[in-house]
């Protein structure tokens, strides 16, 4: 099929879309569709871009996960060679995955919530 089928009405122009829509990102019409991009454009897809909901092949997962491993060995790494706690680095992130949700923030203490503690293990609050 191509362009021709499109306008004799063989194929419509949505199932050109999806077909379009669902080549691999490096394919040479993605790669083309990329280079047309001016730089204000490329700057505004990197920065709402969200790989959690791309689609991956089974090697782009385990490319994520060689990362992730890399990236705590380097850490750990960092960590057994770093003489003071306060000194080392936060421990990295994992790479997120397509259906993935983005970690949750830890929660932090607060001088309330640490006041109603120290109530709660001394009884004050009974």
């Amino acid at each position: 099929m191509d362009l021709l089928d499109v306008y004799r009405g063989r194929m419509s122009w949505r199932r050109l879309r999806v077909l379009i829509q669902h080549l691999p990102p490096e394919s040479a019409t993605w790669t083309a569709l990329r280079n047309a991009m001016s730089d204000e454009e490329l700057a505004g897809q990197a920065e709402g871009g969200e790989p959690e909901k791309g689609r991956w092949s089974q090697m782009e997962q385990l490319l994520a996960v060689v990362a992730d491993r890399v990236a705590r060995v380097e850490y750990v790494l960092i960590c057994a060679n770093t003489e003071k706690k306060r000194d080392r680095p936060p421990a990295p992130e994992p790479i997120r995955r397509p259906g993935a949700k983005p970690p949750r923030p830890k929660p932090t203490l607060t001088e309330g919530s640490a006041d109603f503690l120290f109530q709660l293990i001394n009884g004050g609050a009974a």
